[in-house]
């Protein structure tokens, strides 16, 4: 079967799509899990009835979240047995320990107590049964944690050497590992990242629930998710301001790319706000730039010159022809990485924007929320927009290594399996869009119906010992 497409981009395109999709609920279900410890937390604090029916209530999006987030993950891992078996004979020995170790403990930690959760509201007193939620939430960090340590080596390879009998890479330091740079820039900017999804997605929802009808329930749960937004939004631009500089130290391809420099910018130097760009002969057509601002990010001042594309992919090639050849293309999807930064920073200011006006408006005693139908519209909208500054920044972390899959040790194109076809990826890409997107309607269906019905069963049923709050009926719409 030739259909005009390679087995190495169908390979790229199968993986991509699998990562962007469970990337979709990991940060979701890690701000959940918070959100919903947090509200657990000021039941037990304040006994306030109220706030023990939020996080039951919110504690539904998150288990499906969680759900939907581990099927996605196990038809990820399939993918490097799959497609990828050339890369996981090379890092197997370093790849495998942090997955192992994530798939045991972080795991092992969030599905136990996950389900002493969900089963235990009436067979543990209140703060143990808090305690659950809560070593939940810290789970789901441990295993973002473990996941970025294996994809920091490949961004930033530490603690190896090469076995030249077998052209493996091999541990010599599973500390050098743990302690890599990168890994803690990237944490940070993921988990922050993370509690903002969770917050507006809370938010959002309640605010499309308010445009309907006026109930305390979800006034408060704006102004706790609003809360944990701000600060998560604060914490996610300052992370990322973190991580970009230490971009600009290891991997300057990267950022020159997401501002768009092809020529070097010399000082003082000047942001690109839009830029038109022509990418076949390596130059900027046209841009509207403001001066200064790229010296402020980069180095803090207003001045410093900050290396362009071409500059660098000289010093690629006097680096890596010896290893690599000649033919090496490092010039990496600069239009893609340009607005994927663009997307990511604008919608990290517009977050915390929008949490302070919306705690303003949802401040002690204020019922002036209920009366900004605008506002509860643009909050509404804001549910989708976590999801797409989380892609931006996948596209910018993964395309930014191109055409490294380890960084300046395998190429992409040395990491694909030798044994596939071009008909068996597609039929599988297929395969997966299909599931994925069933997988996506379910989980959206089912969301909607929780939020359709509300907290009314919850409400009615609080003095029902029998009743169980995760059971069929809490997703019914009858």
């Amino acid at each position: 079967m030739n259909l005009g497409l390679s087995i190495l981009s169908l390979a790229r395109f199968q993986f991509a799509m699998t990562t962007v999709f469970h990337f979709f609920f990991v940060p979701l279900s890690i701000g959940l899990a918070l959100i919903v410890a947090i509200m657990e937390t000021v039941y037990v604090v304040k006994k306030d009835i109220m706030y023990k029916h939020m996080a039951q209530f919110w504690g539904r999006i998150f288990l499906l979240s969680f759900a939907v987030g581990v099927v996605t993950g196990i038809i990820q891992e399939f993918q490097f047995g799959m497609n990828w078996s050339d890369y996981s004979r090379f890092m197997g020995d370093i790849f495998g320990a942090p997955l192992a170790i994530e798939a045991l403990v972080a795991f092992f930690m969030e599905s136990t107590f996950i389900g002493l959760w969900m089963f235990g509201w009436d067979r543990f007193n209140a703060k143990i049964h808090c305690a659950f939620i809560w070593l939940t939430s810290i789970g789901t960090m441990i295993s973002a944690m473990w996941i970025l340590a294996a994809n920091s080596f490949m961004q930033n390879p530490v603690g190896f050497m090469i076995n030249t009998k077998t052209g493996r890479a091999q541990m010599t330091s599973f500390a050098a590992v743990v302690k890599n740079e990168q890994l803690w820039y990237e944490l940070p900017h993921v988990l922050f990242g993370a509690f903002v999804t969770g917050s507006f997605v809370v938010a959002g929802m309640a605010a499309f629930a308010l445009l309907k009808k006026n109930v305390t329930f979800f006034r408060k749960s704006i102004k706790v998710s609003l809360i944990v937004g701000l600060v998560a939004s604060i914490g996610v631009v300052g992370m990322g301001d973190l991580q970009t500089r230490y971009i600009i130290k290891e991997q300057p391809m990267k950022f020159a790319a997401t501002e768009g420099l092809y020529k070097d910018s010399g000082s003082p130097a000047s942001w690109a706000v839009i830029e038109g760009m022509d990418t076949k002969n390596h130059k900027a057509k046209w841009s509207v730039e403001i001066p200064y601002v790229l010296d402020i990010l980069s180095y803090h001042k207003l001045s410093g010159n900050v290396k362009g594309q071409n500059t660098i992919n000289k010093e690629l090639h006097a680096k890596y022809d010896k290893k690599f050849g000649k033919d090496m293309n490092y010039y990496v999807p600069t239009k893609t990485l340009f607005w994927s930064f663009r997307v990511m920073t604008v919608s990290g200011g517009l977050f915390a924007l929008i949490a302070i006006i919306g705690l303003f408006f949802v401040r002690a005693k204020s019922t002036l929320i209920e009366r900004q139908r605008w506002f509860l519209w643009v909050l509404g909208i804001c549910t989708f927009l976590p999801f797409a500054a989380n892609t931006a920044g996948w596209l910018i972390t993964e395309l930014g290594r191109y055409p490294w899959v380890v960084y300046g040790l395998l190429t992409i194109a040395d990491a694909v399996s030798p044994n596939v076809s071009v008909a068996s990826l597609l039929i599988s890409n297929i395969v997966y869009f299909c599931l994925f997107s069933g997988l996506g309607i379910v989980m959206i269906v089912l969301s909607r119906r929780a939020l359709h019905q509300g907290p009314d069963d919850l409400l009615q049923a609080a003095d029902d010992a029998s009743y169980d709050p995760y059971g069929k009926e809490a997703f019914s719409h009858e």
